[in-house]
């Protein structure tokens, strides 16, 4: 009875002043026991991991972002969640949180990480945060996407602290664990929404000009040539599970922009979360303790959506569509689950690089025709589409920064490359990162550690298109192209090094 007192009493101290002490001891508790980094099992180190859904759902009220229309939610269909991995070889800790949102800026992100340092112990350039791009979710963007805000907003500051609450509480769910990796083909689920016109079909854009491909032109319409680019069927996955089998969490990752169906006003996850839960059934892994976390992150869908323009769909009910493309991906990736190999222990790295680029200005035309643009009486006829929301847009780039610095990323797990990018990427620029990846397999999470628009490949610029106009896309040309470069130096340096690192 008093030796039982006197430990509760010392469990009250920090992990680092009495954690030696409780292990001789016997009596430390599991989050003491988790909070070990020198783990070993058989004179090796053990590897762990642990997940956590930290929920994030705004109040109502607040408006939704996504569309050209921006309603206020009304509704809250299903709750949005950051969900959470951290991973630990016994030297290296990582960690990962996918959150239900459109597009989260950096300063987010950082002020995040550094509470999730502060709190953990987990290097700040070992954490890789990402949004999924739901399009009925509240905004937790900024007033300019070059330009950090010196304040966060209320939804943003609530962000930070649910964000970095969740992975501490997987840092805390942390236990002996195997590690496994595969892929799978679901090519019925994604198409490319860019398309070529057949000569002479009018196809203006917000500046006065004419596009050579256009963006969601239309299932069925007789003017369709071709898709202007590819599309990426392959479904990456991660799995953790404890030595004895019981699942921990399932992390994928599929080149989809994001399926929708929802209801005006709706808040939703969309099928990020459909797919989540639908892992957690098939897996066997409902009401767990700790509960099993299935996490969807959106991969290079910047140029793919869910919608064959090829044939004229069927009308579908609300959530009905997102259900459909949730429930397919799952299956395939639990039928591909049966045959991954399980590993008791691989080597995690991470190494980040801050890259600068140019932010797009626009020229002396340019500016005049967005001038007269806005000097047009509301109700006058537009000669192009969204054609004030753009001159808006033209402008406000003028006014900014002439370079802006995003941080890229990428993770080793075992022979398992992942790389982050803080955009809305083209399918083609993932798929030149996964055929020149010096790692066996590799994947590519989108809008991770930021958010500053669409970054279309030079050869889709010169196509023109909504991904590519001014104010939709926010940096140079060539973008793209360094971006893949510096990705794949920063892969190289992992492979050969073994071990972490940050340039």
């Amino acid at each position: 009875m008093v030796l039982n007192a006197w430990v509760r009493q010392v469990r009250s101290l920090t992990v680092g002043s009495c954690g030696l002490l409780l292990a001789i001891l016997g009596v430390a508790g599991p989050a003491l026991g988790q909070a070990r980094t020198a783990e070993r099992v058989a004179g090796k180190p053990q590897f762990r991991a642990g997940a956590f859904a930290s929920n994030i759902t705004p109040p109502l009220g607040e408006p939704i972002v996504g569309n050209f229309e921006i309603p206020l939610a009304t509704h809250i269909h299903d709750e949005l969640h950051a969900r959470c991995l951290v991973l630990d070889d016994g030297k290296t800790r990582l960690a990962f949180a996918i959150c239900d949102n459109v597009g989260i800026p950096r300063e987010v992100f950082d002020a995040a990480k550094k509470l999730v340092q502060e709190t953990t112990g987990i290097p700040g350039d070992h954490i890789l945060m990402s949004a999924t791009h739901s399009h009925s979710a509240t905004s937790a963007r900024g007033k300019n996407a070059v330009v950090a805000d010196k304040e966060l907003a209320a939804y943003q500051q609530f962000l930070v602290r649910r964000i970095a609450d969740g992975i501490r509480q997987a840092a805390n769910n942390l236990a002996p664990a195997q590690i496994g990796w595969g892929a799978v083909d679901v090519p019925s689920q994604v198409f490319n929404r860019r398309w070529h016109l057949k000569p002479g079909t009018p196809n203006p854009n917000p500046f006065g000009g004419e596009d050579k491909v256009k963006m969601n032109p239309g299932s069925g319409a007789a003017t369709l040539l071709e898709p202007a680019g590819p599309t990426d069927p392959q479904v990456s996955f991660l799995s953790l599970r404890t030595p004895d089998g019981r699942p921990i969490a399932l992390l994928a990752n599929y080149s989809l922009h994001y399926v929708g169906g929802v209801p005006f006003g709706h808040v939703s996850a969309d099928y990020f979360a459909v797919f989540a839960d639908r892992m957690q059934q098939l897996l066997k892994a409902d009401r767990l303790e700790p509960p099993f976390v299935g996490i969807m992150s959106n991969g290079t869908s910047g140029d793919v959506n869910n919608i064959n323009f090829r044939t004229k769909g069927a009308p579908k009910a609300p959530y009905q569509k997102m259900r459909e493309v949730a429930d397919e991906v799952a299956a395939a990736v639990f039928k591909g689950h049966q045959s991954i190999v399980f590993h008791d222990w691989v080597e995690l790295g991470a190494a980040q690089r801050e890259l600068t680029l140019g932010v797009r200005k626009p020229t002396e035309a340019q500016r005049d025709y967005a001038l007269k643009v806005l000097a047009k009486p509301a109700d006058a006829k537009p000669t192009g589409p969204h054609e004030r929301a753009y001159a808006d847009r033209v402008l406000l780039l003028n006014e900014s920064p002439s370079e802006v610095k995003v941080l890229l990323q990428t993770f080793r797990l075992g022979d398992l490359g992942i790389a982050a990018i803080p955009f809305e990427v083209f399918t083609e620029s993932g798929l030149e990162i996964k055929q020149k990846s010096p790692f066996k397999s590799s994947f590519t999470i989108e809008l991770a550690n930021g958010s500053y628009g669409y970054l279309p490949t030079p050869r889709h610029h010169a196509l023109g298109g909504y991904e590519t106009w001014m104010g939709t896309n926010k940096v140079e040309v060539e973008a793209s192209e360094k971006i893949v470069k510096t990705l794949l130096d920063l892969f190289v340096g992992l492979k050969n090094s073994g071990t972490s690192s940050t340039q």
